[in-house]
């Protein structure tokens, strides 16, 4: 099964992994290896980054968010295959164990950030096999307003959203509860696994007319989906505390998923085969007996 791209649990574990060893440090030097990623890098994109410092690390959906004293904010989207890695003194941390295994290749280290920082001098290379991932430097004025985020709906933990707005947010609309969900623009970083754990919690189907999402099953499904990224980001990172090998293994959380990627397997509810339906050329995996 192809590795599918990073959920928000994925990039909210790197960032804390990152966390530490960014907030603070000063870019000393930032050393691109070639023009671009999905998109062409900014204009000067080192020397508008180098030599100043790391105010804030933050996460907006599936966006790091490196706010610098500078008064720009670096943006950085993981892509399909992006992935940071850490070097600092004898340690080389891949920040996240995960579910799929990847395969790390130094010939696709694209950017590398060499920082001077509390915790000492450390190396941050970005690593990214397919290139669809990107970087983008914008000011901190203009951040809400650029194409990136302009018209993005809440974020999924924050107390903006409630049952009342998911609702709001969902009404007149005749597209499948699922296609609805992974909509940025109604609710922000949710991607196909953790829609798929979420309605199989709320007991959901993702066939299931988005515009019926109201009351009592929407009350349910916030909660699902506040839960599944709550575990998933707390497995990753427990994971993440102790993993600091140069060989550790890639993809996505040892989680353990209740649908996701279970297709044949018996529902741990009521043991019916789980299903596995294609939805807009994604995969959707359910359970028809416990899902309506």
């Amino acid at each position: 099964m192809t590795s599918p791209m990073p959920e928000l649990p994925e990039v909210e574990t790197v960032r804390r992994g990152l966390e530490p060893y960014m907030v603070g440090a000063r870019l000393i030097d930032v050393e691109m290896r070639r023009p671009d990623l999905r998109f062409a890098f900014p204009d000067k994109f080192s020397q508008r980054l180098k030599g100043w410092r790391v105010a804030a690390l933050d996460r907006r959906a599936k966006y790091l968010l490196a706010r610098m004293t500078s008064g720009e904010t670096l943006i950085m989207h993981l892509g399909m295959s992006g992935r940071f890695r850490l070097d600092r003194q004898d340690t080389e941390a891949l920040p996240g164990t995960f579910h799929h295994e990847q395969v790390i290749r130094s010939n696709h280290d694209h950017v590398v950030f060499r920082l001077d920082g509390p915790t000492g001098g450390a190396t941050l290379t970005y690593n990214d096999a397919r290139r669809f991932g990107f970087m983008d430097l914008v000011n901190d004025d203009e951040l809400e307003s650029s194409p990136h985020f302009s018209g993005m709906g809440p974020e999924p933990l924050s107390p903006e959203l409630t049952p009342e707005t998911l609702s709001v947010r969902l009404r007149g609309r005749a597209s499948p509860i699922k296609l609805a969900l992974l909509d940025q623009r109604i609710i922000a970083g949710l991607g196909n696994i953790y829609v798929c754990e979420a309605l199989f919690r709320a007991g959901i189907s993702p066939r299931r007319k988005a515009s019926t999402i109201a009351g009592g099953r929407a009350e349910k499904l916030v909660t699902a989906i506040r839960d599944v990224l709550t575990e998933a980001i707390a497995a990753g990172g427990s994971t993440l505390r102790d993993h600091a090998k140069p060989d550790g293994e890639l993809g996505y959380f040892q989680h353990t998923f209740r649908v996701y990627d279970r297709e044949g397997h018996p529902c741990p509810k009521c043991e019916t085969p789980v299903r596995r339906i294609t939805q807009s050329g994604r995969s959707t995996f359910y359970c028809p007996s416990c899902q309506r």
